[in-house]
């Protein structure tokens, strides 16, 4: 098996692939606004003519190389490129108005690929031991486990739990609509042949997040990206390189156990760690000052996600953030079922996956280290050629999947919604996973009714149904609980 991985993953035209992905994932991630969701989002319809391996690995060079991207605008402009990037900026902007900005980008460059190095260690150690667990599972294991990833919704639903859900919700309903997978009865479909088959998954997630941003992009169009100062001596000193190697890989570790949570996203994994750097800092004061654990910790804790959100994803078909919900489109697309047959029957493409994920974090760190002008020079790009681009893609890559222009007003009747949503505040995550694992919610809810003959008690049966009951209640408390800590430090204060 060995043998067949490193032939699958070591040729010209899976390099060249994923090299490409890199690449275009740290403009993407650069660019202010353009969000690692959004490029992949935006790559996917170019992998539908391609073979499996080389697609999925170009849109894990996109996720890669936009998580490191993001970095790059957060340390120059004081404005993260990508959420993930949102912790950078605390410490990044500091060194750049010292006139150290290119010493910052080394920081984050070394620092993104040591998080990456520990995420795709994981993934390759933890995934095959989680898929033989979940070859155990039944449909009430599998119900229940939906039901947890949807309690995930309580802890990303931003400042409303109310509007998560209604969000929520709407993802569910809207994956209510086609043929019943188990009576055979269209549902919600208004007579409409293009709905029998059900709403096509692609086309709402470029709606969502790539046409709703081009829309919001509009609003600033004009408004110009200028970094002030040259970038150089990228290469990190040796007293940053003593720090760097003692903080990444920590934060990696914290990133990589966020990113399992499904949900969690990379931010939540930057933030947690650079408070977790700050707490055991001997200098805590120090933070926020321009220092370089404040670069390499949420650098290594967002890119530590980006492995950790592939395990619950390619193990049990569980997205670990709304990146990995993308990559379970590019699965299906290719007649793929991410769970853990994926590793008994396509277990060649899961190990390409693990190689080619650590070739990505690898070329980023190449690109990133020798080629950072180039990507500065990214960010004078005018958003008035930028933006008609997007919308160009969005429409091309809609229209690809079915060759349907239903699916192109599919697309653009989300990207209205998504806007609005995004205007009123509303995180559109959670929509996202409630079209995901509503189906799967439904389906094995009423398979283990029949299978039970109509017995709630099979829901409690097992081990492993009772381990995602707790998880769940756990999950629903969470936001409960840490309002009340919170409440009560500010009344202590």
């Amino acid at each position: 098996m060995l043998l067949e991985v490193l032939t699958n993953v070591f040729t010209v035209q899976i390099f060249f692939f994923i090299i490409l992905g890199v690449f275009t994932g740290i403009c993407i991630g650069a660019l202010p606004g353009l969000t690692a969701t959004m490029g992949v989002a935006l790559v996917l319809p170019l992998t539908f003519g391609m073979e499996a391996t080389p697609g999925i690995l170009l849109l894990i060079g996109v996720y890669v190389g936009a998580i490191y991207g993001g970095s790059i605008s957060a340390i120059l402009l004081r404005t993260p490129g990508t959420p993930a990037a949102a912790a950078t900026v605390l410490d990044g902007y500091e060194f750049s108005k010292r006139g150290e900005s290119g010493r910052a980008l080394g920081i984050s460059t070394v620092s993104s690929f040591l998080g990456g190095l520990v995420s795709v260690t994981a993934l390759w150690l933890i995934s095959p031991q989680l898929a033989k667990l979940a070859l155990r599972f039944s449909a009430p294991e599998f119900f229940l486990l939906a039901v947890f990833g949807l309690s995930i919704i309580a802890s990303i639903s931003g400042n409303s739990l109310a509007k998560g859900v209604l969000c929520g919700a709407l993802g569910i309903s809207i994956s209510f609509i086609g043929i019943d997978s188990i009576t055979g009865y269209a549902r919600f479909t208004f007579h409409n042949i293009n709905l029998l088959s059900g709403m096509s998954f692609i086309p709402v997630m470029i709606g969502l997040f790539a046409m709703s941003q081009a829309f919001s992009t509009i609003e600033n169009i004009f408004t110009p990206d200028e970094v002030s100062q040259k970038v150089s001596k990228v290469w990190p000193t040796k007293a940053d390189w003593k720090i760097i190697l003692k903080t990444a890989p920590l934060s990696g570790v914290i990133g990589t156990i966020i990113g399992i949570v499904p949900g969690a996203g990379a931010e939540i994994g930057a933030f947690v760690s650079y408070s977790q750097a700050k707490r055991i800092s001997r200098h805590p004061e120090l933070f926020g000052t321009g220092i370089t654990e404040g670069i390499a910790a949420p650098e290594g804790g967002n890119n530590g996600v980006t492995g950790g959100a592939l395990i619950p994803m390619l193990t049990m078909g569980v997205p670990g953030d709304a990146v990995a919900a993308i990559l379970i489109g590019a699965l299906t697309v290719q007649g793929l079922q991410p769970g853990p047959l994926l590793f008994t029957e396509h277990t060649t493409l899961v190990y390409s996956i693990f190689l080619g994920m650590f070739i990505a974090n690898l070329t980023m760190l190449v690109l990133g280290l020798s080629s950072l002008k180039l990507f500065v020079k990214v960010l004078s790009v005018p958003k008035s050629i930028l933006t008609p681009m997007i919308f160009i893609l969005c429409v091309v890559g809609s229209y690809a999947i079915n060759t349907s222009f239903f699916d192109v007003g599919v697309m653009l009747f989300f990207g209205i919604l998504g806007y609005f949503l995004q205007k009123a505040d509303f995180s559109v995550s959670p929509a996202v996973l409630g079209l995901i694992l509503g189906p799967m919610a439904e389906a094995n809810f009423r398979r283990a009714l029949l299978m039970s003959e109509g017995s709630y008690s099979i829901f409690f049966n097992s081990p492993i149904a009772w381990v995602f009951l707790i998880l769940t209640i756990f999950t629903l408390a969470m936001p409960y609980v840490t309002a009340f800590l919170k409440k009560r430090r500010m009344q202590n204060a």
